[in-house]
């Protein structure tokens, strides 16, 4: 199948999601929230950039937009061929191009233009590929020999080694090259800046000097022989930057309200929160994305929740991020109370406009075709907590826990209450009051 069936078959489900789409009079952010995605997500769906691997938000957006069965079904099929053409290999094609332009540039061809070739010269046999590529390894491996000789012709006349002659200039290759010698040239001294020859042995002050340093014993740069480096099978990425329904949150910032700027959209909240030192308010949502490192599966088993530091909740002013936001989705996820002793991450179920949607239940399985993203909502009242997770794996007889933070660092969530809220009046452009 050529790449631009590939193409068609990934733009006739993006068409269909858009005239799906032009039904509505919703816009794509407002489609976007009661999927509990984000917007640039289903734009990218709607204009044949991405292909979810899921049809279950594809379900979703088809019973929004209010599709019959038929459209239902035919929405489905183009998924199958969509994902199926993002799925498949793109090099097969690249690389047959380049190994028949390889051939074609190594046939003989006609002579160039004004050049007569002689009337005596019988034309040459054609010779099968295999038959050139040896021809081509042969010369280059010919062309390599004759730079090696050229080279020794052009040292000097003392440099050079032949029979009994050794070089004479002391460095790591002189000394490995006269280890056989050794014992005849041990009391041999160092050479004045004069036209005397060399030693034939550089002096042991200079050994050391000219050894390349052997690795630390504590690291091992190279696995045991037979042995391979043992890889984690899975990879993760997090984000603590996600809004609630991907409108709502709040951040605790030490400044008065006429030095803080306006809220800034969502995929700019990590640089807006850091610009301000501003710390999660009330609650933190981490958006967390496993995906197995290859097609076997590995089995996530348990997700726990380490607090390593407790404080009294920061000072500042509370800051809303929006004028309040809600929907009729409510994704699944992790809860999680900081106030507890000790905190555990507890599943919650989620809803769509009234249909259940279950919880994630541990163990759950992942691998490089199942990715699976889980939603955290850790939550704090009367703390100022610094806190990561832990996620235990097993595959394949191997068991492991990987650490999950903030590039380094522990989440942090600060209680609010008490604290003086804010919200940002667009008319006004100011921030007021919290209503």
């Amino acid at each position: 199948m050529s790449a631009q069936d590939d193409v068609d078959d990934v733009g006739e489900f993006a068409a269909l999601l858009r005239t799906l789409k032009e039904r509505t009079d919703r816009s794509y952010g407002s489609l976007a929230r009661r999927l509990a995605m984000n917007t640039s997500t289903l734009h990218r769906y709607c204009a044949g950039e991405a292909v979810p691997l899921d049809f279950a938000p594809v379900e979703r957006f088809a019973a929004l937009c209010g599709a019959s069965p038929e459209e239902r079904l035919e929405l489905h099929r183009r998924w199958l061929l969509a994902v199926a053409a993002r799925q498949r290999p793109r090099t097969a094609s690249a690389a047959g191009t380049a190994e028949e332009s390889a051939i074609a540039a190594d046939e003989p061809g006609d002579a160039p233009e004004g050049i007569d070739s002689p009337a005596d010269t019988p034309p040459l046999p054609h010779r099968p590929w295999y038959r050139r590529r040896r021809v081509v390894v042969a010369v280059a491996a010919a062309c390599a020999v004759l730079a090696t000789l050229g080279s020794l012709s052009a040292l000097p006349d003392e440099r050079r080694a032949s029979g009994d002659d050794r070089p004479r200039a002391a460095g790591p290759a002189a000394s490995a090259t006269t280890s056989a010698g050794a014992s005849d040239r041990r009391g041999a001294s160092p050479t004045p800046s004069g036209g005397s020859p060399a030693p034939e042995r550089p002096s042991p002050s200079a050994t050391p000097r000219q050894k390349k340093p052997a690795p630390s014993p504590s690291v091992r740069t190279t696995p045991p022989t037979g042995t391979t480096a043992p890889t984690t099978p899975l990879t993760w990425s997090a984000d603590s930057q996600a809004w609630k329904l991907g409108c709502g949150h709040d951040y605790v910032v030490a400044a008065p309200p006429e030095q803080v700027p306006p809220p800034p959209v969502p995929q700019d909240a990590g640089v807006w929160a850091a610009s301000q030192n501003a710390v999660h308010g009330g609650e933190t949502l981490v958006r967390l994305s496993v995906q197995g490192r290859t097609d076997t599966a590995v089995v996530l088993e348990a997700l726990r929740v380490r607090v390593v530091g407790r404080t009294a909740p920061a000072q500042g002013n509370a800051y809303a991020m929006d004028q309040g936001c809600g929907g009729s989705v409510t994704p699944r996820s992790f809860d999680v109370n900081l106030d507890k002793d000790r905190p555990i991450a507890r599943a919650v179920a989620g809803s769509d406009t009234g249909t259940p949607i279950p919880a994630v239940r541990m163990p759950y399985r992942v691998s490089a075709r199942d990715p699976e993203v889980l939603l955290v909502n850790a939550r704090a009242q009367a703390c100022d907590c610094r806190w990561y997770l832990e996620l235990d794996w097993s595959s394949q007889g191997r068991t492991g826990t990987v650490r999950i933070d903030d590039d380094g660092r522990p989440f942090r969530t600060s209680g609010i209450k008490g604290l003086p809220r804010y919200m940002y009046d667009t008319s006004a452009r100011q921030w007021a009051p919290y209503r």
